[in-house]
């Protein structure tokens, strides 16, 4: 504004001095010294750490937190730094400014970090210096890794994990879940069983957490019991074996349930015909005749359990004649009533049986569709809780799902674009038979995850490298088939990096 003004303004300059000691033109500071003489005279690194020892288990990559933590932390990770930073003594004594890696070749077992300091000299003068902090690795393996070498099958808690039906459709499921989660990264051992599959950890808190996860994505119950194994009567010290047995609840999703009269009257007189849309740590059930639903969780289905009255592997397949929409505008979680004509796949040049029906699947199905549903009209049921209804008219068929299988006929055997991980599990040799049950079961849960993104919220899915996609196959292929949109494989994509430095997607 004196500019503009007219004023006369004096140029400000900033003035310098001569340094005391070398005599060369420098701004003034504090000490009257350049920052060369400064730090000849003053060393602010003088009492501080430059060589520490650090203890390193090679098995598990971790590191001693004195006097008994372990660390894991990997090489040039924050993680790491942090934990070198806090193993130095008299660093409190400076400020410190920066702090990183110096890369050294990883077998000489050492770690240098340059760190950047300041600390107050000579008359108020702030002085920074840089020095270099070498970490010598010390090879120790830890007491957990000191246990699984001495003895591999040598566990302190179990876990046994099981599910009383005829398919794995419910462990594959649960196995994309803790990948994604990490929840069996504490495990020594994975072996699959019979029905279900046993997680070994070598302690017992490890074991607890996990059967707390368990407890968060499914309806569970368990129970817990302990071994003495070793007991020292001088330090009155006790060693256990822990085993936990966890229980998944055998409803599944698309299964048709008979509610026992009592549960349907504590949920507002629901169904008793229902269907089970959803399993998380509760167990979503629809009435596919009025569109009401309901959830039931661990605590409710435990004390009066029941079992599916029809199961999945169960499904038949129809095709649908025509559709009717009941109420347009009436339309409860996504579903909307319709009155349908269906007839049997099978029945098509054998019999004219068509079955009148209604059903909650009308915002799906168009004439000529196929569908998925449950045969009561041929099914012979024993069910105790259906006889308990007298005068119950069942229907002739109630409709789960569409059907895609015609369509997907033309990709059958053709990789998909994306995959899944799978754990380190121990495996027996099974016969032809059960390894051909086990690869369809396994089939039908990768189409069930194209067909219903609500599955694949909570899984990580993977890019596949072996695929290539084909322009004749994409021209060929139905509008409406089932897929996996490339954003969902993008935000799990892993990039690795081989021995080479060469990068590749996962």
């Amino acid at each position: 504004m004196a500019q503009e003004a007219g004023m006369f303004m004096v140029n400000q300059t900033v003035g310098s001095v001569l340094c005391c000691k070398c005599g060369i033109p420098m701004a003034p500071n504090a000490a009257n010294m350049c920052v060369r003489c400064l730090r000849s005279e003053v060393d602010i690194t003088e009492g501080l750490q430059k060589h520490v020892i650090i203890i390193h288990c090679p098995e598990c990559d971790s590191y001693l937190q004195p006097p008994r933590t372990w660390i894991k932390a990997q090489l040039e990770s924050k993680e790491l730094l942090t934990f070198c930073v806090k193993r130095l003594k008299n660093l409190n004594k400076v400020r410190l400014v920066h702090a990183e890696f110096i890369w050294t070749e990883p077998h000489s077992k050492r770690i240098k970090v340059k760190l950047k300091v300041q600390k107050e000299v000579l008359n108020g003068a702030v002085l920074e210096q840089s020095y270099v902090v070498e970490f010598v690795q010390q090879e120790h393996m830890c007491e957990s890794c000191m246990r699984v070498q001495a003895n591999p099958d040598q566990w302190v808690a179990a876990v046994q994990l099981r599910q009383h039906v005829s398919h794995r459709r419910t462990f594959f499921y649960l196995e994309q879940m803790i990948l994604k989660h990490g929840a069996a990264a504490a495990a020594i051992k994975i072996k699959q069983m019979d029905q279900g599959i046993d997680f070994f950890f070598s302690n017992r808190s490890h074991g607890v957490k996990f059967v707390e996860f368990i407890g968060k994505v499914a309806p569970v119950r368990s129970r817990h019991d302990k071994q003495l194994v070793s007991h020292d009567p001088k330090s009155n010290n006790y060693n256990y074996k822990y085993t936990f047995s966890v229980e998944i609840s055998p409803i599944c999703r698309e299964d048709l349930i008979c509610l026992p009269p009592k549960v349907a009257v504590s949920l507002g007189n629901l169904g008793p015909l229902v269907i089970c849309t959803k399993v998380t740590n509760s167990i979503a059930l629809l009435d596919p005749f009025t569109l009401r639903h309901c959830f039931l969780d661990a605590d409710q289905y435990w004390r009066v359990s029941f079992k599916s009255l029809l199961t999945s592997r169960q499904l038949v397949e129809y095709i649908v004649l025509d559709v009717e929409i009941v109420k347009p505008e009436v339309n409860v979680g996504g579903y909307t009533l319709a009155d349908a004509q269906v007839a049997r796949l099978s029945d098509f040049g054998k019999n004219d049986t068509i079955f009148s029906i209604r059903t909650h699947l009308g915002h799906l199905l168009n004439p000529g569709d196929h569908a998925l549903g449950y045969d009561l009209y041929a099914t012979n049921s024993n069910d105790m809780e259906l006889e308990k209804y007298k005068g119950l008219v069942l229907p002739d068929a109630i409709l789960v799902k569409k059907s895609y299988e015609e369509k997907l006929q033309r990709k059958r055997g053709k990789p998909r674009s994306w995959k899944l991980k799978s754990l380190n599990m121990e495996v027996d040799d099974k016969g032809k038979g059960e390894q051909e049950k086990m690869n369809s079961e396994y089939e039908q849960f990768l189409k069930d995850l194209e067909e219903n993104p609500d599955m694949r919220f909570n899984i990580s899915l993977y890019r596949n490298k072996e695929y290539q996609p084909s322009e004749v196959a994409s021209m060929t292929d139905g509008e409406d088939l089932p897929s996996i949109p490339l954003e969902e494989m993008l935000a799990d994509l892993d990039i690795s990096e081989d021995e080479d430095g060469d990068s590749n997607m996962v």
